[in-house]
């Protein structure tokens, strides 16, 4: 496993605003092809535009002297703001809080008649947060046959009265802080002092508080000017790629060593890729170099300002494509003059800054520039996407993400999510307990339903490599085995040097607040603490479905035998055994302690009929690619019903003592006994 790097957790009203952007970048991003969509129909179909198309444009009127409503004016009012309420929802509650939390803003889109993207970003949440606290009062406490009723129907009836809230209640108040911050903007530009906003705006993309202000202020306010206009100048205060430009071709001519070598590279990922966060780490080296950022930013916006140019929707990522893409069909002069008089004003500092500042004694410049790249990963609070090009790594090296604060959320994930994992869940949540981190939530999931929410990930050695696409944010850990690799002890450590840490700041002593986002994938591709807790389901893992003298003398003859009792059970069908021989030649099902539990691929999971487990016993033992397995549990599982009985068997093979009585068994009641009233 490679060195992770755990930053402290921070607490600063900095890290804050951070999160706070992080969020509501969170609601945006995920939709900016949504806004691309609109912002190209908008420049080329409105009347202004460069193919007037009255249908599409929503401008004149048809034969019968109707407006045309065309496509511009409802994807603004309604597409995008319902999209944005729904991904906030959904980032809180799953799909549940983002159903939710779109029925609220449709309140509030009614009820302001506006384009209500601020709105949208503070009902989506609320409504994702209110749901679930809701379920959260009848949460175990239905009865049977009832969930669908009661699910359905509390989501409708908060739904709905939400809806009225952001009507009557959330519409008027976000009308007026638009209003309000509308006539700010327009006083700024009235008065020419709407460059000044650089002298924050630039700082603020080096310290990763850009989110905070780009996408809750400029391009909200932005998407109204540009439906009233046509165009909006606010769209590019931020995205102008122009200031880090010049920063960057100053190190190309006058920097050193490998901030002199990386920069050319940096600087066409920077301007054609659109990544910002490249030119970061050459300001954290000499921050004096922020003055030429903000005199480029500044040169932008005037040169925006004084030709009345300005882009139809944001330009993400800030690349010189999605800027030229979204130009206004009268602005590519002013836009394109913009960005290269704000590169040479940034250049043109930039230089004077490098050629009279020297390195201090003692100090490699590429010692400097390693140090500035770690120092933006810990501000940012994760490893960067592209900081092996500044230090020299290769792209998808050893590189891991860096801790940002405390351990809340761990996930194991395999193939099916099914089996091992879920027992490399119990083990290790047994051992955080026991550590003294109960809050510390330990899941299991499929790879294929891995979202970029959990702190640490636990793979088995040949799927890492699927895992880290989904969970770049993520620490990621390899095992050979689920069930005693010696990781698990080195994964507590982690928790407690990180946890103890913010329990310190924080004044809770070893516990970690559970992240947002937590609950991830859908029913039945994940396990909480609370799923383990209450008894299994009946009929689970019967007498008949445990043989003692097991009549296999192979990994596949014994995978075979495990199957053969599910499918007499009537689990399975046989199309479900051939999977259990997939997933096998892929990864092995080999958890350690003599123990092997072959199960199907994720997907298989259509030729479960219901929940099943089988145990065979081999007292000879058979080899398993090389190591010896006495015990072979074969798994079929729908939802979470099988878990129960997994999370009993990973306790009992985790005990030396235990496993010596199952192999000295003589009655099926004695095994059945020592995994527990599993049934019950």
């Amino acid at each position: 496993m490679a060195t992770e790097t755990v930053a402290k957790p921070r607490t600063s009203m900095r890290v804050g605003v951070q999160k706070f952007g992080t969020f509501l970048s969170g609601m945006i991003m995920p939709n900016i092809g949504a806004f691309i969509a609109w912002g190209l129909i908008t420049a080329l179909f409105i009347e202004k535009g460069w193919i007037p198309v009255p249908q599409l444009g929503g401008f004149g009127t048809d034969a019968e002297g109707v407006p045309n409503t065309g496509l511009v004016g409802p994807m603004i009012t309604y597409l995008l703001p319902l999209l944005i309420a729904y991904t906030g929802g959904r980032m809180v509650y799953d799909v549940r809080g983002g159903v939710v939390g779109a029925i609220g803003t449709m309140g509030v889109i009614v009820g302001a008649g506006i384009p209500m993207f601020i709105g949208a970003m503070i009902m989506g949440p609320l409504g994702g947060w209110t749901m679930k606290k809701i379920d959260s009062i009848w949460d175990g406490k239905i009865r049977p046959g009832f969930e669908m009723l009661v699910n359905n129907f509390s989501a409708g009836i908060w739904g709905a009265l939400l809806a009225m809230l952001g009507f009557y209640g959330i519409s008027p108040l976000v009308t007026a802080f638009s209003t309000a911050a509308g006539n700010g903007v327009q006083f700024l530009v009235n008065n020419g002092l709407l460059p000044l906003t650089s002298i924050f705006i630039e700082p603020a993309k080096v310290l990763f508080l850009n989110n905070a202000i780009n996408h809750g202020v400029l391009t909200p306010l932005g998407i109204q000017q540009s439906l009233e206009q046509g165009k909006s100048i606010l769209f590019l205060l931020e995205a102008n790629p122009g200031p880090g430009l010049g920063i960057l071709l100053a190190y190309m001519f006058f920097g050193k060593g490998l901030a002199k070598a990386s920069a050319p590279g940096a600087a066409i990922i920077h301007f054609f890729g659109g990544i910002h966060e490249i030119y970061f780490p050459y300001v954290l080296m000499k921050p004096i170099l922020i003055l030429a950022a903000i005199g480029g930013g500044m040169t932008g916006i005037a040169t925006l300002a004084i030709t009345n140019s300005g882009l139809v929707a944001p330009a993400a990522p800030g690349s010189i494509i999605a800027v030229v893409a979204q130009t206004a069909r009268d602005s590519y002069f002013g836009v394109i003059l913009s960005v290269l008089l704000a590169t040479t004003v940034s250049f043109l500092i930039a230089s004077v800054i490098l050629r009279s500042s020297k390195t201090p004694e003692g100090e490699a410049e590429e010692d400097g520039l390693s140090a500035a790249t770690s120092k933006m990963e810990a501000m940012k609070g994760k490893k960067s996407s592209v900081s092996s090009l500044l230090t020299g790594g290769s792209a998808g090296g050893g590189g891991v993400a860096v801790l940002s604060g405390p351990v809340s959320n761990i996930v194991f994930a395999c193939d099916a999510g099914m089996g091992s994992s879920a027992m490399g869940a119990s083990v290790l949540r047994n051992k955080i307990r026991a550590a003294g981190f109960p809050d510390v939530k330990v899941t299991n999931s499929a790879i294929a339903n891995l979202s970029d929410t959990y702190d640490i990930v636990i793979t088995h050695q040949d799927l890492t490599e699927r895992a880290m696409p989904a969970t770049g944010s993520a620490v990621h850990v390899s095992v050979d085995n689920f069930m005693n690799s010696p990781r698990y002890d080195e994964i507590v450590e982690l928790v407690k040097g990180s946890n103890s840490d913010a329990s310190a700041d924080q004044g809770a002593p070893g516990a970690a607040a559970p992240a947002a986002g937590a609950v991830a994938g859908a029913a039945g591709d994940t396990i909480s603490d609370t799923d383990l807790e209450g008894a299994g389901p009946a009929g689970i893992l019967v007498a008949d479905s445990v043989v003692l003298n097991g009549k296999a003398t192979t990994r596949d003859a014994a995978i075979d035998e495990a199957g053969r009792l599910l499918l007499a059970r009537g689990a399975v069908d046989t199309g479900y055994l051939d999977a259990m021989h997939e997933r096998e030649e892929s990864v092995s099902t080999y958890m350690g302690s003599f123990l092997a539990i072959p199960h199907g691929t994720n997907a298989a999971k259509d030729h479960i009929m219901k929940s099943a487990v089988s145990v065979v016993r081999y007292p000879d033992g058979i080899d398993w690619n090389g190591k010896e397995v006495k015990f072979v549990v074969g798994v079929a599982g729908i939802n979470n019903e099988h878990l129960h009985i997994l999370s009993s068997i990973a306790k009992v093979f985790t005990n030396k003592a235990q496993v010596a009585q199952l192999e000295s068994a003589t009655t099926v009641e004695e095994v059945l006994d020592l995994f527990g009233k599993v049934n019950s």
